[in-house]
This record gives structure tokens, sequence and C-alpha cells, in this order.
């Protein structure tokens, strides 16, 4: 069965999509199961981020086909959602994934977080047996492939995450931040580093809000900050002038009456706000609220490319190897194919060895010289090993098949003269 990949990410379809397909925690367990049930699927791992949901499967007879289906009945979408979808299979889907896992398609190019949720996925897949013995050698191989990209190029210096894109964007609102608040709503790693990045820059204050009140104390303690609960945000809104989220939420979790409220009590003085989660945390309503300046993480492009060009010309270098990894993994595979056909071949010449000598040993049992047996073990062998190849070239003769005459010079090295 060959690798195909079926998805979207964010250069195929806009958040707006991406929000539908998101599978999290429990649900990808319950989507590899589906998979494997699926006629035509012998593997599956499923990768899903904010910014893609790709399904790289060992599949046949129709398999990608059936998968297809299965998500648009399973995220009740619109037939019109496969314009948003993605294929690639063979050598383009190993380019694909080897790009995915070094960073080379990511919104930030080089970004560093994609590698630590493919080897996610991996080991999702390899908890609901969804891996076999193909896609177990091809991530390993990926994993490979990436941590030599990133040794020998410079495609992870300087990095240019999303954190700081949303970061250098407030800065484009406030001149600075020291007499402004900033509310941050989630705990994960992504929150960690915008907290980072308001610490560095001397924010005046700053709140952290997470349904876990415990990892928001972490977090919050590590920069002088404040936790408070999810059901504490609509209390704090008034006073936030920076709102970020980035939660796993299913649901948003500030809504348009929320924030309505916020600018009342603000007496309009503007929020800037930047939703990085996907499903998303904020309502899209808050868009149109005046004196709220609401972006998404597809906002957050424009930043991102002017903030990463020092990593074009290692892009250009980091592609160069890969397409060198890709030769080499086709190379590695190619020649799997033929070890069947090597051991039969090895299988077949050590039966006909033994038969032969057994027939040679019975020769001198009967009295004569090791020299005949010798001779006659040769010529016997010579004969039954290239009886079949023989016949095989006789046929090819009669009907002209100069391909297979020209395979067999090359296979025994033949001098054509």
């Amino acid at each position: 069965m060959p690798l195909e990949i079926l998805g979207l990410n964010h250069n195929t379809a806009p958040v707006e999509i991406r929000e539908q397909v998101v599978f999290a925690g429990d649900e990808v367990a319950r989507a590899l199961d589906s998979l494997m049930a699926l006629d035509g699927v012998d593997e599956a791992v499923l990768l899903s981020t904010c910014n893609r949901t790709e399904f790289y499967v060992m599949t046949s007879d129709g398999g990608r086909e059936r998968l297809q289906t299965w998500l648009q009945e399973d995220r009740k979408l619109d037939p019109s959602f496969s314009a948003s979808l993605f294929t690639k299979d063979g050598d383009e889907a190993i380019r694909h994934l080897f790009r995915v896992s070094c960073g080379l398609d990511s919104m930030v190019l080089g970004e560093p977080q994609i590698l630590g949720q493919l080897k996610d996925a991996f080991r999702q897949a390899q908890q609901a047996q969804s891996l076999g013995r193909k896609l177990s050698l091809l991530f390993q191989h990926t994993f490979g492939v990436a941590k030599k990209i990133r040794t020998d190029t410079e495609i992870g210096a300087r990095p240019v995450s999303v954190a700081s894109a949303a970061v250098n964007l407030a800065q484009q609102f406030f001149a600075g931040f020291k007499k402004h608040t900033a509310l941050l709503v989630g705990a994960g790693v992504t929150i960690e580093l915008v907290a980072k990045h308001l610490n560095k820059r001397e924010i005046g204050r700053l709140f952290v809000a997470n349904r876990s009140i415990e990892r928001a104390r972490d977090l919050a303690g590590q920069f002088g900050g404040f936790a408070l609960p999810l059901s504490e945000i609509e209390g704090t809104l008034p006073e936030a002038d920076i709102l970020i989220t980035s939660t796993a939420a299913t649901e948003p979790v500030v809504t348009v009456e929320q924030v309505k409220a916020a600018v009342k009590a603000r007496k309009r003085k503007p929020i800037f706000a930047v939703d990085i989660a996907v499903p998303r945390d904020i309502e899209p309503g808050v868009a149109d609220l005046d004196d709220v300046y609401l972006y998404t993480i597809d906002d957050l492009d424009r930043v991102i490319i002017e903030g990463q060009g020092n990593r074009e010309a290692a892009a250009v270098e980091a592609n160069r190897l890969l397409e060198d990894e890709i030769r080499r993994y086709a190379t590695i595979e190619r020649s799997k194919e033929v070890v069947p056909v090597i051991a039969a071949m090895r299988e077949q010449s050590e039966l006909l060895c033994r038969e032969v000598n057994a027939q040679a040993r019975r020769r001198l049992a009967r009295g004569e010289s090791a020299e005949d047996a010798i001779a006659y073990a040769t010529a016997a062998l010579m004969k039954k090993m290239l009886h079949s190849p023989s016949v095989t070239l006789r046929k090819a003769g009669e009907s002209s098949d100069q391909e297979l005459i020209e395979a067999a010079r090359a296979l025994f090295a033949l001098d054509k003269d």
C-alpha cells in the first residue's frame, strides 16, 4: 500500500474552515479507530494543530476516497468543503511530510513546535494501534531528516513565533507596555511564550486566566502576574488593554456580550485582541464592535512574513538537503522491494546445492573418484541454475523482448561483444 495524504492547512483553508476539523484529546483515538475500520486503509497517523489537520495513511482500493467521505460525514461538513482539501501521494506525499517536519511548510518558517506535534501524533497512533511497519519506518526516517535539516542549516535561527508576532502587532497599537494591562487566556506553550515576550517588553500588569487555576498560578507567578479561573474573565476584561487567547476549548470562551460590556466600562478605551486558537476562543462577532481590534491567527501572516526574512536563505539550503533525503529514502524503499526476490534466489540456489551435493556424495560412495564427483557436481549445478534463465531468454528472443535481453546482460555482467 502506498502513502497518501488527505488534509487542509493554512495554505488551503482559512481559520473559519480549519476550526471545523480540529481533532483534540480523545477525539484523535476515536478518529484513528474509525479510519482503521475503513476498507482500504491499512495504517494511519492524524496530525491536527491550529494550522493543519492532515491524515497520513497507507491505503489502496479507494481508501482515500472513503476517508474523505468519512471526514465529511463525521464533521457534518458542506460538500463545498472539499475545495479546501488537498491530496498527495507517492514522492509528493513523502516530500510534504518531510517539509512539515522541518517547519518548511509552516506559517512560521522553520518553527520547531511542529516537529513536537508530529511526534505526538506518532505516539497517539502507536497507542491507537493504527501504526504498521511502513508508517513506523517512514516517521522514524522523517524525524531523522528533521534533525539533520536543523543541524546542518540555520532554518531555526533567530526564531519568529506566532507568540512574538502577536506581541509585535500589539506594539503597533501602543507606544509602550509599561502603563498597560494584558489578559492572557490559556496556559499552554503559546501563552507562555506570549507572557515571556510581554514581560521582556515590561508589560504593566499581567493576568492569566485558565480552566486549571493551578496552572494559571504557575505561569503567572513566573512573571509577577495574577491568576484567575475562566469564570472571572468577564470581571477582568474591563481592565485589559491587550487580550490574547490560546486554549484547547471547543467553544468560544470570550463572548460578544462580555466584550461589549467591557468596552462600555472602559468608556470606549480600545481593546487590542489576538485569538491564536483553532477553534477560535473569541466569538467572531467581537470584530464588529467599535473600539475593539480583533485579529485571528491568519491575520498574523503579514507580521510573521516581515520577521522571518533572515530564514529565507536557510530555507533554500534546507530544501536542497531535503531533496537529497527524499532521493535517499526512495532508494532505500525501492531496494526493499527486491529483498524478497534476492531471498528467493538464495533459497532456490541453496536447495539446488543441497540436491547436487547429495548426488555427488552418492557417486563417491559408489567408488567414483573425487575428481569425477567434483566435475559432475560443477556441471550439474551450472545446468540446473541456468536452465530457467536460458528458457526465459529463448522466449525473449522469439518475441524480440530486447528489454529483458538487456536486463539479463546487466544482471549477469555480460559484455555485449
